[in-house]
């Protein structure tokens, strides 16, 4: 468990599984897949109660970050983002280089976060064929990645400290 401001975060558990569901279920996000997928569900928790989730699903070195919600009277307070950095900490010790995304809604929450439009043909292939971009999601869902690589952000090397390598 970690915590952050009010809120604890957490893996989540079976005894989960109805709150969670009926989160996404609030929020427009897909549920159909989840006992098929099973993605890892983390939980953001203010005073006993759920705040937000979120989710990976792993497909070898890459990974899609998934079911990002957070309860309505919670939104724009930052548990969102909490919760995004929490899962990016968790996939770079998982070693997963690259985190993609599919949204109708929250293009502009995720591109402050450092994701970025990505075509779903350059998507690794085994993430082009979860659930989530084979059927559950239209294609009018926009495809984000954020590379997690630690000297590298999207392809580019990471800049030089001034006067060291002279």
């Amino acid at each position: 468990m970690r915590s952050s401001g009010d809120l604890t975060l957490r893996t989540a558990t079976a005894a989960d599984a109805r709150a969670i569901q009926d989160l996404l279920e609030r929020s427009g996000l897909p549920t159909s897949d989840l006992s098929t997928a099973r993605p890892e569900f983390l939980v953001a928790e203010s005073a006993g109660q759920i705040a937000g989730i979120g989710a990976l699903e792993r497909f070898g070195d890459a990974a899609l970050l998934r079911s990002v919600a957070v309860e309505p009277r919670r939104r724009g307070s930052g548990v969102g983002r909490v919760i995004v950095a929490e899962l990016e900490r968790r996939a770079r010790a998982a070693g997963i280089d690259a985190l993609v995304l599919l949204t109708l809604t929250a293009r502009n929450f995720f591109a402050r976060l450092g994701y970025r439009a990505k075509p779903r043909e350059q998507v690794p292939p085994s993430v082009l064929e979860s659930a989530e971009f084979r059927s559950l999601c239209p294609a009018s869902a926009v495809c984000m990645a954020k590379d997690l690589a630690p000297d590298q952000q999207f392809g580019s090397a990471a800049p030089r400290a001034q006067g060291l390598d002279s």
